[in-house]
């Protein structure tokens, strides 16, 4: 379709009372038979109403609620933070009504992957620096910092091995004035996940040697005990003799690690985090369900993808539930709802928080409307699993995993799952990336993606200008998919984005 046919809203579902402006919409423009804007312009991604609405009444988008009016809503007038709030209602989770096989595709694609010698597949190939403590986040990054390249002299430490994409240091605020049991545990379990991860060939584990967090129980904990080198600062004598020993650690395994060879293996190795960040009225609309399409193309070769985020799943479990391929998989992801309720309510805060100044200036208007986008990017295949943040993921197929909405939180969880890609959608213009995992980013609207472009690796906004349609663009996301894990460098990996964004998920009391 010529995008200058198009029409200036977008109506997603025949019983929502709302539709989306494509465009600003001056008053006056037409938007449903026989209703116009009224008296105020309405910008691009926000909602207009196209039928009357009583005050307290259910207020739908994608066929489903987002909120109830706080006030009587004409046809014509501006939905958004000012008429519409959240509101209790009834939700009908019928257990895996709508769970059915998934037809897979044979032959499976292929990528060229690096095959380590537990058989794992991975998509980038670095030598990793975990830290217990902060006390040992500095010597991590003076380690790390012996092996960048030299930006204004063009030296590189790493120039006589290609094959190896870097040295990490992943460090964090946290690891001691904290309390033991499910904090200490949870720190454990993501620093674990990060140092068995498959794009780590080798790993250094660094301490200070009176934190918390020791590194001998959390190696003994975790069953890492004599997998990776581990240093306390204390014990190695200092500062300078921790770094002198850790840099001549990396010296010692470069050549080794400069080994791997890329091979071709199938799309069932993939495992896929899925995000999104700085969301707009048009994530739900375009990248989101493009991402979909695109996981259940993974699904269907045999892979897997994990959505989180459970803040911005809430008020959309049920649908979730539908899919579930038991009721123990379902009431697994309702108990975790439950759980985030009590949690807020603790902190003294709600779950309709969550919505940041940039989402609902983009046009979403409660956390309902949000989750009901971002559910999107796991596609409609069956939900196989559920599992708790950082978790080892062994499953097959479409996944959920318990992470806060934060970004940085949220995929730091997923990757220590084992997540060996991330697809990254936003309509504000999020900029990320997660060592090791390169991350892939994608934009839902063409006028961010053009203002962001060396940010910015597919453009999305082709759906809302009718250039392609969502199964098109998802089919174009997945074979990006498959070069990205072959080895081509995302736009996030140009910028060497993904050690700061490292943020495990603090929990407890900072004593």
């Amino acid at each position: 379709m010529d995008a200058r046919t198009l029409p200036p809203v977008i109506r997603l579902a025949p019983e929502d009372g709302v539709v989306i402006a494509r465009i600003a919409l001056p008053p006056g423009t037409p938007v449903a038979d026989g209703v116009a804007v009224r008296d105020r312009r309405i910008p691009p991604g926000h909602k207009v109403a196209v039928r009357p609405h009583a005050p307290g009444e259910a207020i739908r988008r994608y066929g489903q609620i987002i909120g109830f009016a706080t006030e009587a809503i004409a046809p014509g007038d501006w939905v958004h933070t000012h008429n519409c709030a959240m509101g209790d209602f009834a939700k009908d989770y019928a257990w895996g009504v709508d769970a059915k096989p998934t037809p897979m595709i044979v032959p499976a694609a292929t990528f060229m992957g690096i095959r380590r010698a537990d058989g794992r597949i991975a998509t980038r190939n670095y030598i990793g620096i975990v830290t217990s403590v902060n006390c040992s986040a500095h010597v991590a990054d003076l380690i790390a910092d012996a092996f960048k390249r030299n930006p204004f002299t063009g030296h590189d430490p790493l120039a006589e091995f290609p094959n190896v994409d870097g040295v990490v240091a992943l460090t964090h605020k946290t690891g001691c004035g904290m309390t033991m049991g499910e904090p200490l545990r949870l720190l454990r379990r993501t620093l674990a996940g990060f140092a068995r991860h498959v794009n780590f060939s080798h790993v250094i584990a660094i301490g200070l040697g009176c934190e918390v967090n020791q590194l001998g129980p959390m190696l003994e904990e975790q069953k890492l005990a004599g997998r990776l080198r581990n240093m306390d600062i204390q014990e190695m004598g200092g500062t300078r003799k921790t770094v002198e020993a850790g840099i001549a650690f990396v010296k010692e395994v470069l050549a080794e690690a400069n080994r791997v060879q890329r091979e071709p293996v199938p799309a069932s190795e993939l495992i896929v985090a899925l995000q999104c960040g700085g969301s707009d009225g048009y994530s739900g609309i375009t990248a989101n369900p493009a991402l979909g399409a695109a996981s259940d193309l993974v699904v269907r070769h045999g892979g897997t993808v994990i959505l989180s985020e459970t803040p911005e799943t809430y008020g959309a479990e049920h649908l979730l539930t539908r899919r579930a391929t038991s009721r123990e998989v379902g009431e697994k992801l309702v108990a975790k709802m439950r759980w985030w309720e009590e949690y807020t309510a603790r902190e003294g805060a709600e779950m309709n928080a969550n919505p940041s100044p940039g989402n609902k200036a983009g046009g979403l208007t409660t956390i309902l409307e949000k989750s009901l986008g971002a559910m999107a990017k796991g596609g409609t295949t069956n939900l196989t699993a559920v599992y708790d943040y950082a978790e080892p993921v062994t499953a097959k197929g479409f996944v959920f995993m318990d992470t806060p909405g934060y970004d940085p939180v949220g995929a730091t969880g997923q990757v220590a799952g084992g997540a060996n890609l991330l697809c990254f959608t936003t309509g504000r213009g999020s900029v990320f990336g997660m060592k090791p995992t390169p991350s892939i980013k994608l934009a839902t609207n063409t006028p961010m993606y053009e203002r962001m472009v060396d940010d910015m690796d597919v453009n999305c906004g082709t759906i809302l200008t009718g250039e392609e349609s969502v199964t098109q663009c998802g089919e174009r996301i997945f074979q990006l998919m498959l070069r990205v894990a072959s080895g081509e460098k995302t736009k996030s990996e140009g910028y060497d984005f993904g050690t700061s964004e490292f943020a495990p998920w603090t929990l407890g009391a900072t004593m």
